[in-house]
């Protein structure tokens, strides 16, 4: 039975349903198809060594092997992802259609697991569409950019203030809608991914929540559970903030203003999929965040490295942003 719904502001259709995407709206049209378990027929045909590989990740498994490769095949109608644990996925060059196949231990929900972050936005990439690598929550009825490299505690920031009562619009993969004199941020899917280790820091035990799949160690705090709250809606982006670097100094957390400039060289750096740029997506892109970085306030934070401060950190975000000259 298939399953359909609305992602990052994408109708989505996937042949098989998946548990993370239950109780997401219906969408208005199905933007993009998705089959999980088979490939596209005609890559039967492909000429054995024609395929275009044009970026190796530089992040190596524990295997020493690169985490994953992306190819050209057929002279651009697709192209191809492939995970070093054997998970492939195929994507047709408009960003309609996905194929993903797992390895033989894979089970569809580990499938899906890549699905729902970072092929989505691929996807959203291929049809145009900026993204970040950032978490995003709603605060007065506007939406927050918590933004930061792999590490930098998106998705844990984006947990405490779920905890506070703060709706999450999104965690790691934050799709940008263009609405000309401001941006939408596009709700994603009701969970938000963590690692043991803070899970442990934060409920005590990496075991009080479930993992993403019986067989990934990631844990998943599910935005509809008791004391969570989703955002259902796109809201207007009203601020961005720059996780940095974690530090043991006693003044923090600490929130400090950040320049256009300086906003707009680490966005560019924070946009997701990257390794998917042509000349004139890229300079579609940086005109567009520039625009972002002239008209959406800015600031960094140093957090706490005592993760029992992260409630602080949510809160001198907040108090910050309650401050904003364009917040309304």
């Amino acid at each position: 039975m298939s399953i359909t719904c609305s992602i990052y502001g994408l109708g989505l259709q996937v042949n098989v349903p998946i548990a993370g995407l239950a109780g997401l709206p219906a969408p208005e049209r199905i933007d993009v198809r998705v089959t999980l378990g088979s490939m596209p027929a005609d890559l039967e045909t492909l000429p054995e060594g024609s395929a275009q590989e044009y970026f190796v990740s530089p992040h190596l498994d524990e295997h020493d092997q690169p985490g994953v490769r992306a190819s050209s095949l057929f002279e651009s109608k697709y192209h191809r992802i492939a995970y070093s644990d054997g998970t492939t996925v195929v994507v047709n060059a408009a960003g309609s259609l996905v194929w993903a196949v797992g390895p033989n231990s894979a089970t569809i929900e580990d499938t899906a697991t890549y699905l729902l972050g970072p092929i989505l936005g691929f996807v959203l990439r291929l049809r145009g569409i900026t993204c970040l690598h950032a978490s995003a929550v709603a605060v007065d009825g506007q939406a927050i950019a918590l933004v930061g490299p792999s590490g930098a505690g998106k998705s844990s920031t984006a947990a405490a203030f779920s905890r506070l009562g703060y709706p999450v619009l999104t965690d790691d993969v934050l799709a940008l809608s263009d609405r000309e004199d401001h941006f939408n941020v596009q709700p994603a899917y009701p969970r938000i991914r963590l690692w043991p280790e803070s899970v442990t820091a934060m409920y005590g035990q990496a075991e009080a929540l479930p993992r993403i799949t019986p067989n990934w160690d990631k844990r998943f705090l599910d935005l509809k559970g008791p004391g969570c709250r989703f955002q259902h809606e796109p809201l207007p982006l009203a601020a961005v903030y720059f996780l940095g670097e974690r530090t043991d100094d006693p003044g923090t957390p600490v929130v400090e203003t950040q320049s256009s400039r300086a906003g707009l060289m680490t966005l560019v750096s924070d946009t997701y999929a990257t390794y998917l740029s042509d000349p004139l997506r890229r300079a579609r892109e940086l005109a567009l965040l520039g625009r972002l970085a002239a008209t959406v306030p800015m600031r960094r934070v140093v957090p706490s490295a005592d993760f029992d401060r992260i409630s602080d950190l949510c809160q001198a975000i907040v108090a910050d942003f309650r401050k904003v000259p364009m917040h309304a």
